[in-house]
């Protein structure tokens, strides 16, 4: 990549998607001249997919500014400890974690949402043995995941769902949180049945994120990108 002093927008899914799932968001960043890079998210576990997603935002020339919806934000915390040039973390409809805390334990405590009974698990291979993942039972998906958008649109998603390994969502941080350190933004989705909205709006206290709550879905960066490319503009302001 060409060395720029701009900084790159570097977008990390969550669970059940892929990074398709920026792609409006994508499409408004790039109308306001800003570079912006989609991550495939491995899914496998918290450290793991940290340092996968600190290889990739390390290798970019110039400052990074993190975008992780979901578990990608649990991800985005771990990978912005390890790679120097990011600059500003941003949360969308996340978990908001601190050391010792897993996706998992971070919400125990508020009320129970619809993912929670609507999770099917199947086995994958993990060298000699298999372990555990998960995907949303299908006829669950619209509602629990993406109820603001086209039944044409979430019955495709359904389909082709990234699965989760269960031990990503259950281990916990391992690291000092990035955001203890990084200015951070929080986009909290108020009608989602993924992440509790308290939850979300606790995270972004703890955190100390500038917040704006948005009337959507889990999917909250398909059905309201503008309001979440504002968000991720906001931050990038911020570091002009």
């Amino acid at each position: 990549m060409t060395g720029h002093n701009n900084p790159t927008v570097v977008l990390v899914h969550g669970a059940f998607a892929d990074g398709s799932s920026w792609a409006r968001v994508i499409e408004l960043l790039r109308a306001r001249g800003v570079e912006a890079l989609a991550v495939s998210n491995p899914l496998r576990g918290l450290a793991h997919d940290g340092d996968y997603v600190a290889s990739v935002a390390g290798q970019v020339d110039g400052p990074v500014v993190l975008v992780g919806h979901s578990y990608g934000g649990p991800v985005i915390t771990h990978a912005a400890t390890k790679a120097a040039n990011v600059k500003a973390l941003v949360y969308v409809a996340s978990f908001g974690v601190d050391k010792g805390q897993s996706a998992l334990s971070s919400v125990e405590s508020f009320p129970p949402v619809e993912l929670n009974t609507s999770l099917v698990p199947q086995q994958f291979p993990d060298g000699d043995d298999t372990d555990t993942e998960f995907t949303i039972r299908r006829d669950a998906f619209p509602s629990v995941f993406a109820a603001d958008l086209p039944d044409d649109v979430t019955a495709t998603a359904a389909v082709s769902q990234r699965p989760i390994a269960a031990r990503a969502l259950a281990e916990p941080l391992s690291v000092e949180p990035a955001w203890k350190s990084l200015p951070s933004w929080f986009v909290v989705a108020t009608a989602d049945n993924a992440i509790h909205p308290d939850s979300q709006r606790a995270a972004a206290g703890r955190l100390g994120s500038t917040t704006v709550e948005v009337d959507a879905s889990h999917a909250v960066a398909l059905s309201r990108p503008t309001e979440v490319a504002d968000h991720i503009l906001a931050a990038l302001t911020s570091l002009s």
